[in-house]
């Protein structure tokens, strides 16, 4: 994520932020321009953003509830993230605009990602079959749970995933290192553009495709249940990014997908404060690096991996120092940076923006 800045006092601004602490400005995010902007009041509904002061702006629809702090133009109802909802939670439900606010915080930085990455990007309206969608659920209208997952471009975000205890304990429950909202979104979005850049796409990106990863023709339940039944070897750590990433090809491209936005959008974040690692003593490239380059337009997959490595050395032995878990506990080996180098391909040839 990058830094922003107060037009109007040069306070440092996070994502998040819908006023400066300093200066008390109101403050609204433009996409199209990647950057977070003080607000000055027009009357109406309208605002002038004081880094496009030539565009009056709305506010989303969905800042009543403090779920959005995106601009959109007049006249339109929802920013470009939001127009994707197709289910929210039901508000009178105690504690669900809680819920939905942190579900939607992890929303907008994954829109972040899609929309610097110039990904293609089509809602229902534009393909009502397959277009992009999001469900926020606590359960289905025949009162079954609802489960995190995606089907034919309808991403499902099961609302106990907003509650942090229930998701901690989901994530010992199922022996996984790393289970957050970010990271459900990241993993989700990552089958619809299976869908979009590989099944839609030429015979010769699928037949890629299932060289690096493998068939996913092989039967998708069958394959789940065996998963679930009969966990995979140790050996496992070598040939994928995660044990659930062992279970079917598409659970593979999709667990590395979100892997590939970990890394950028950390790596964007390390840019942006214009981070380097230069351990004492060290001579060899594993410690150290300078992230001096955009790593959503500018790094090649081998700068990426050279930034990206010394950094989570170094921030895993910070986390260590505090007593905290390993920042990114996972392990990238040849055989799993093969499979990241896929899908930062596909993405670089995928750019429609």
């Amino acid at each position: 994520m990058k830094l922003f800045f107060c037009q109007s006092c040069q306070q440092v601004l996070f994502f998040e932020n819908t006023a400066c602490e300093r200066c008390g400005m109101t403050l609204g995010y433009l996409p199209e321009r990647t950057t977070l902007s003080a607000l000055e009041a027009m009357g109406e509904g309208l605002w002038r953003p004081m880094a496009a002061p030539d565009s009056p702006r709305v506010m989303c629809a969905n800042n009543a509830h403090s779920a959005c702090n995106w601009l959109t133009e007049p006249g339109q109802t929802f920013c470009v993230a939001c127009s994707f909802n197709r289910t929210i939670p039901n508000l009178s439900v105690p504690g669900n605009i809680a819920r939905w606010q942190k579900l939607e915080v992890a929303k907008h930085r994954l829109f972040y990602t899609l929309l610097r990455l110039g990904l293609p990007l089509r809602n229902r309206r534009q393909d009502p079959e397959n277009g992009l969608a999001f469900d926020f659920l606590d359960s289905h209208p025949d009162g079954t749970p609802a489960m995190t997952g995606h089907m034919n471009g309808i991403i499902t975000i099961a609302l106990n995933e907003a509650d942090d205890a229930q998701r901690e304990q989901m994530r010992l429950e199922m022996g996984e290192y790393y289970r957050t909202l970010l990271g459900h979104f990241r993993h989700e979005i990552g089958h619809y553009y299976w869908n979009v850049l590989i099944r839609d796409a030429s015979p010769d990106r699928l037949a890629a495709c299932r060289e690096i990863f493998g068939d996913d023709r092989r039967d998708y339940a069958a394959a789940l249940k065996e998963h679930y039944e009969k966990p995979p070897s140790p050996a496992w750590r070598g040939r994928y990014v995660s044990q659930y990433a062992t279970s079917h090809p598409w659970e593979d491209f999709a667990e590395t997908w979100a892997h590939y936005l970990h890394i950028i959008s950390t790596l964007e974040t390390a840019w942006a404060y214009g981070m380097s690692i230069n351990a004492a003593g060290a001579h060899a490239p594993p410690l150290r690096a300078d992230v001096c380059k955009d790593p959503y337009t500018e790094m090649s997959f081998d700068e990426i991996t050279q930034g990206w490595l010394p950094l989570t050395y170094a921030a895993n032995s910070l986390n260590r120092s505090m007593g905290l878990p390993d920042f990114y506990p996972f392990v990238l080996t040849p055989e799993i940076l093969r499979k990241l180098s896929f899908i930062h391909d596909l993405i670089h040839a995928s750019r429609v923006a």
